[in-house]
């Protein structure tokens, strides 16, 4: 068998190590005769595997004992919906960086008065909009971000102003590659299947006394109901959890933690983006200071030479590296998981192609 360099933006690739404890442990996990897809929720022996998860993650997130860490089903999508079903009182200001605001926008205007106080549309997401606190709507409960774009490769480095406001923040592609302060932040959501674990998972972490009864509320949009039985109010992705808590031992035992995970994605983004500012052939379209350090999108100019790319990639075992159809191009997803010697023979790969395609 021959591993592939998976660059897919997600689901994504996982740490081998993850995947080869998971398989070691297939049959019969922590000696309980089984494996855990077979367990019962209510059992002690995934009760501590879940509660192990929450433990490894607060730790690693060094996150305040008044957040509560929540696993959840229906990915970061329904939490376009569940946020502001939960904290939308009076209004809400989005700030519009891609498809991810885009459709955080429409659902929340389904539910409430929704303000788009920037938006870096214009220019193909290719930056980050800059606001002043003047420009959020005296009224708004929240300012809501999406941290970092899979499709269009940028990233929050400063967050916005928020004076007086609650902070809600879409991480689904960043989180737990960099350290950050969760006290910035009230609530902060993510989709599983790019940096935590497979998909099926959704992570939210939530001031506690943000969790309030709400009769009016289905009880399975209720972040309290979730809250008051420990993620476990119906059936939760016991599996799914299960590799997410394996993946949070690795980055705190393997890897050391967020700062030298941080460190090791750092290396990575400056490999190829190094590469890519020199190069005759190859361009990244976003503004620099906005780079994100997961996404990196880049294109030759010519479609069908990005065809060709993409193509003859796939054929020496990099995969899932077409970018996202309403950029184009190529985009190479350099997740947690991705390690630093696969960035390098992709770097490898192509200076190999625009030496082979580059006249003169």
């Amino acid at each position: 068998m021959t591993r592939v360099y998976n660059f897919s933006a997600g689901p994504a690739c996982l740490p081998e190590w993850v995947l080869n404890k998971a398989s070691q442990e297939m049959l019969d996990a922590h000696s309980s005769g089984m494996s855990v897809m077979e367990m019962s929720h209510r059992s002690s022996e995934f009760e501590n595997i879940l509660n192990t998860a929450k433990d490894r993650l607060r730790r690693l997130m060094d996150i305040p004992e008044d957040y509560e860490i929540l696993f959840l089903q229906g990915g970061a999508s329904l939490q376009f919906s569940m946020v502001p079903m939960n904290l939308l009182k009076h209004s809400a200001d989005i700030i519009n960086t891609g498809q991810w605001t885009k459709k955080a926008i429409a659902e929340h205007k389904k539910l409430g008065d929704t303000h788009v106080v920037a938006s870096s549309a214009e220019d193909n997401f290719t930056y980050i909009p800059k606001i002043k606190q003047e420009d959020l709507s005296p009224d708004s409960d929240y300012v809501y971000i999406c941290e970092n774009n899979t499709i269009y490769g940028t990233k929050y480095k400063t967050l916005p102003p928020h004076d007086g406001k609650l902070l809600v923040a879409d991480m689904s592609s960043c989180i737990l590659s960099e350290p950050v302060d969760v006290s910035q932040y009230d609530l902060i959501f993510a989709g599983a299947q790019k940096n935590i674990g497979p998909a099926g998972v959704t992570l939210v972490i939530i001031r506690k006394d943000l969790l309030t009864e709400n009769e009016a509320l289905p009880s399975m949009l209720n972040y309290k109901t979730y809250a008051d039985n420990n993620s476990m109010y119906n059936t939760p992705p016991t599996y799914g959890i299960y590799v997410c808590g394996l993946v949070f031992e690795w980055l705190e035992e393997q890897i050391g933690g967020l700062e030298a995970m941080e460190k090791i994605n750092h290396q990575k983004a400056a490999l190829l983006y190094d590469y890519i500012d020199q190069s005759t052939l190859y361009s990244n379209p976003v503004a620099k200071e906005d780079r994100s350090y997961m996404n990196v999108p880049f294109v030759t100019g010519d479609k069908d030479l990005d065809a060709k790319f993409v193509k003859e990639a796939k054929e020496a075992g990099f995969v899932n590296i077409k970018g996202h159809r309403s950029v184009g191009g190529m985009r190479a997803s350099i997740y947690n998981a991705m390690p630093v010697e696969g960035v390098e023979a992709l770097v490898d790969f192509m200076k190999k192609f625009e030496s082979e395609n580059t006249k003169g």
